[in-house]
């Protein structure tokens, strides 16, 4: 049984600390939400998963970025970079690396669901044709794509996995499960290339995502609920899963 084989010491030293567990959702409004799934190199597979996940076959890199037009978190925009993984039999997607436009939006997902979140430069263009985004950090450019060819989808044909962030909390170094809902009103299935990722600003140099598998554009709101579950990242699912410890 193949598990992650990165070090959670390594891993824990850049991890953001959430103080308390928020039991309110966060909410957010008018979303564009583009997605992008690539595979990428086998020697990334493991190698940037903590023990307690595992890796799939082949190994895939999902690219999500939103554009959030308002909420509890204001006006802003999102990008972030999962590796596609379980966590005991259910999928999900562990984030390596991820940047938001804003410093609200950027400390608020951090302080809230883990996300490592970076305030960074974020171009995302949607027209009548496809959509574009470039990522930029210090005016040095760490990811480009581009997606065209819509194709209109119904609102139930994309699923989205929920989502692992590494974390310090309350229960201790955890994997925090994120479960957002995503309330499409369109999707389109786009054909998309990447043109520029820089692995190491998305977490590790290993990531090097090669091949495009599918994308998608939609039109949302988001509803990301309180944090319910957690995990610890060194141990299984089965028997690594608690919930929140809330005061």
């Amino acid at each position: 049984m193949l598990v992650g084989t990165a070090s959670v010491e390594a891993l824990a030293a850049s991890a953001p600390t959430i103080s308390a567990w928020r039991e309110q959702a966060v909410e957010l409004r008018g979303v564009t939400c583009l997605q992008v799934t690539a595979e990428m190199r086998r020697a990334a597979r493991e190698a940037v998963l903590p023990p307690a996940l595992h890796p799939t076959i082949p190994a895939a890199i999902s690219i999500q970025a939103w554009r959030v037009r308002d909420g509890d978190l204001g006006a802003f925009d999102f990008v972030c970079c999962r590796v596609s993984c379980r966590s005991g039999v259910r999928a999900r997607g562990f984030t390596t690396g991820a940047c938001a436009s804003t410093e609200r939006a950027s400390s608020g997902l951090a302080g809230i669901f883990g996300f490592p979140t970076r305030t960074a430069t974020i171009d995302f263009r949607q027209g009548y044709d496809g959509a574009d985004l470039r990522v930029e950090v210090k005016g040095k450019t760490i990811l480009a794509l581009g997606a065209t060819s819509p194709e209109p989808m119904g609102p139930d044909d994309v699923q989205y996995t929920s989502t692992l962030n590494l974390a310090h909390t309350p229960n201790g170094l955890r994997l925090v499960q994120v479960e957002a809902h995503h309330l499409a009103s369109k999707i389109d299935r786009l054909t998309a290339h990447l043109d520029s990722f820089d692995g190491e600003a998305f977490g590790d140099a290993r990531l090097r995502p090669y091949h495009v598998v599918s994308a998608s554009i939609a039109s949302e709101d988001i509803s990301l609920p309180g944090v319910r579950f957690v995990c610890r990242p060194d141990e299984l699912a089965f028997t690594g899963t608690e919930p929140v410890s809330r005061a």
